[in-house]
C-alpha cells in the first residue's frame, strides 16, 4: 500500500481519500507519520461507502426513461426480495446522492439527453464503483463491446427473459458484495495499524524486513528487551496470531523496510 497526501493503493486498486478507485500512480509518500495519518481518514470514508447492515436486503438501482419499463422491472426484482430505486434519467440518478447504497445499476443504452454509456463514463469519473447491467432495444456488436470494455457485467437485449435478468443481477449483487466485504477488511486492517505508535511501527517494519531483534535494538539504540516487548504489543494491536500473517500484513500495506 502506497499513501501519499491524497490516496491509498490497496489490493491493485488506487483509492483517492473520497474513498473511489483512479488510476493508479506509484508516488512514494512524504514519510511514514504521513502515510499512517492519512490511513485514518480513507478508513472512515471507505467504511461509511461500504457498510450495510447484513440483514438488509441489495439494493438495485432502474435507470430508464420508460416508466413501464420501470415498474416492470422494479416489481419483478422486489418479488424477489430486492430493494429497488427507479429514476427516470441519468441526471436524477445523480443526483439522488444515493449512488454508495446500490450494489447492482440496471442501465438503458438509450434515453434522452444523456444515455447509459454517458452515465457509465460519468460514474468512471466520479469513482462510484457499481456492477452494471445494460439493457436495450436496439442492440448490436459494437454496443456490446463497448459497454463491456466500460465495465459492465451483462449487456441484455429487449425481450429477454425474467431469469436472464435476475441471474445477471444476482451476479451483480454478488460481486458488489464481495467488494463491500473485501473493502471493510481492508478498512479495519487500516485502523489497526494507524493505532500503533510511532516507534512500534518502526520496529515492526524492520522486523518484517528480516531483521532480528539483536540488529532492531542496536539500529534503534534499544535494549533486545524493549524489542520484544514491542513486538508482542504490535503483534497484539494488530490481532496477528503469528509471525508470517504479521509479514503478510506488512507486505499488504507495504510497511516493511527494505534490508
Amino acid at each position: 500500500m502506497i499513501i501519499p497526501w491524497y490516496g491509498v493503493l490497496v489490493r491493485g486498486h488506487y483509492y483517492t481519500l473520497d474513498g473511489g478507485p483512479m488510476e493508479r500512480r506509484w508516488v512514494e509518500p512524504y514519510c511514514e507519520t504521513r502515510r499512517l495519518h492519512f490511513l485514518i481518514a480513507w478508513a472512515r470514508v471507505l467504511y461509511v461507502q461500504a457498510k450495510k447492515h447484513p440483514h438488509d436486503p441489495p439494493v438495485v438501482a432502474v435507470v430508464d426513461d420508460d416508466a413501464s419499463v420501470r415498474a416492470g422491472l422494479s416489481n419483478l426484482l422486489r418479488s424477489v426480495g430486492y430493494e429497488v430505486r427507479g429514476y427516470g434519467s441519468s441526471q436524477a440518478f445523480l443526483a439522488s446522492d444515493e449512488t454508495h447504497l446500490f450494489n447492482c445499476l440496471i442501465l438503458d443504452v438509450r434515453m434522452p439527453v444523456e444515455g447509459g454509456f454517458d452515465l457509465q463514463h460519468q460514474l468512471a469519473n466520479l469513482r462510484i464503483q457499481v456492477p452494471i447491467i445494460f439493457i436495450t432495444g436496439h442492440a448490436d456488436v459494437p454496443m456490446s463491446v463497448r459497454a463491456m470494455k466500460g465495465g459492465a457485467i451483462d449487456f441484455l437485449s429487449k425481450p429477454f427473459r425474467d431469469q436472464d435478468l435476475l441471474e445477471a443481477v444476482a451476479a451483480g449483487v454478488k460481486t458488489d458484495l464481495g467488494r463491500r466485504e473485501s473493502v471493510l477488511d481492508t478498512t479495519e486492517k487500516a485502523r489497526r495499524l494507524a493505532g500503533l505508535t510511532a516507534r512500534e511501527r518502526e520496529v515492526m517494519m524492520m522486523a518484517t524486513a528480516g531483521k532480528m531483534n539483536k540488529q532492531i535494538a542496536f539500529e534503534l539504540g534499544l535494549s533486545e528487551i524493549t524489542v520484544k516487548i514491542h513486538r508482542g504489543k504490535v503483534m497484539r494491536k494488530l490481532q496477528t496470531r503469528t509471525f508470517a500473517d504479521l509479514v503478510r500484513l506488512a507486505e499488504e500495506f507495504r510497511l516493511h523496510k527494505p534490508m
